[in-house]
């Protein structure tokens, strides 16, 4: 009887700490990747980029003091990071594209405007053809986007 509970209880632990310990190892990854991009655009100092929150494959991160901003997209089929510096830019807001009678959201980026110039930035936040679990994404990243739209635009009038 005690070695069958202890072999149950050995195959409960080994299934239980096999996904936390990949869990964890993603998760190291991550932050090291996030990290480095932050030590790319600002290699003296990648920790003044005080504020970062991921969602899904996203992680924005804004530099408040300095005002800059970087968005980082981890999506498999095209990783990316984008960096503004936010002193140069006069409004931000967001631009979607809906597609049919049901105004499914296809893509949603964030735009700004340059202060001295009649030019538009666009960094793209969200595609459709990118998301794998389609629009519970879509209304997800939505509500995330907005979210880092307010906090772009509060530190954009500071």
């Amino acid at each position: 009887m005690e070695t069958s509970v202890t072999i149950i209880g050995i195959v409960i632990a080994i299934i239980v700490a096999v996904p936390i310990y990949y869990s964890a190892r993603s998760t190291a990854a991550n932050k090291s990747k996030i990290l480095g991009i932050k030590k790319k655009f600002n290699p003296t100092h990648p920790e003044d980029f005080d504020l970062t929150e991921s969602q899904s494959n996203k992680t924005l991160t804004l530099d408040q003091k300095n005002r800059r901003f970087i968005l980082m997209n981890f999506n498999p089929n095209q990783q990316e990071s984008t960096y503004l510096d936010l002193k140069s830019a006069a409004s931000a807001k967001l631009v979607l594209t809906t597609e049919g009678p049901s105004d499914t959201i296809v893509k949603i980026d964030f735009e700004f405007q340059d202060k001295d110039s009649p030019k538009k930035i666009t960094i793209p936040f969200y595609d459709f053809d990118d998301d794998r679990i389609k629009q519970i994404s879509a209304y997800q990243d939505h509500q995330f986007a907005k979210k880092w739209l307010k906090i772009i635009q509060d530190s954009i009038s500071r």
